[in-house]
């Protein structure tokens, strides 16, 4: 399956799961594979082949073939949200929305993907309106390239190959390897990603990694505005004290 592929089906997944805990949170009657393919408008075979995927998975439960709900894992999964340097981030996203006036994330990486794990409440900035679990690639966004920090040139090379450049990305986005590398090679000596409309358009994105007491990178904060925020040093400072906060509070992996 090529990347593409891949970060369509997690991107569905991640959908189906949502929808079904929407429905439980909300107490309305629970859906089946027809009622969901038709709520999210998916051909119901890819409903019924991913929501299986997602049983398998321990992330939903269908008891007697009757209509889903929520997984063991699922809540497994919840309540690491809720603890540790992941409930930090909490307060850490609002202290920057706060003192910058911007949007503020927190991202983590899976292969080529970046994960969106929190987001801060405010909604009316530049940046389109995204919700945690929601995926986008690493390759061109500055959350996505903060976790590359740490990449040497295999290692780039090695993760992105295959990639599918084409049609992904905002008017400032690299096309290739060559291009997220040069990207990188600037950024570091700036010590802060600074992604100019790599993925939407008049959107810029500063991220920096956040790392745990070993120096691993674990996640990165971003944090999203219009034209000019590449310039806003102060931002970037902010931005990089918050991240040090932020990895104090992360136990090593």
């Amino acid at each position: 399956m090529d990347s593409s592929a891949e970060a369509s089906s997690l991107a569905q997944g991640l959908r189906i799961v949502r929808l079904v805990v929407d429905r439980e949170k909300s107490g309305r009657p629970l859906l089946g594979v027809s009622q969901l393919a038709a709520a999210l408008s998916m051909d119901q075979s890819r409903v019924s082949r991913l929501a299986q995927e997602l049983c398998d998975l321990g992330l939903l439960e269908r008891p007697e073939r009757g209509p889903f709900r929520a997984g063991p894992e699922y809540f497994k999964l919840a309540a690491s949200l809720n603890t540790g340097w992941v409930l930090a981030a909490r307060t850490e996203l609002e202290v920057l929305v706060s003192s910058l006036g911007l949007r503020a994330r927190l991202s983590v990486r899976d292969g080529y993907r970046a994960i969106l794990l929190r987001n801060s409440s405010n909604d009316a900035v530049p940046g389109s309106f995204v919700r945690p679990g929601m995926v986008s690639p690493v390759w061109c966004t500055g959350a996505g390239r903060a976790l590359l920090w740490d990449l040497d040139r295999p290692a780039l090379e090695g993760l992105l190959e295959g990639v599918n450049f084409i049609g992904i990305g905002g008017p400032g986005a690299a096309h290739t390897i060559d291009g997220v590398w040069e990207l990188m090679v600037r950024d570091r000596r700036a010590g802060v990603v600074a992604a100019v409309e790599e993925f939407e358009h008049d959107v810029v994105e500063l991220a920096v990694p956040v790392r745990d007491g070993t120096g691993t990178v674990r996640a990165s904060l971003s944090v999203l505005g219009g034209p000019g925020l590449a310039e806003r040093r102060a931002a970037a400072d902010a931005l990089a004290a918050a991240a040090e906060r932020l990895g104090a509070a992360a136990v090593p992996r």
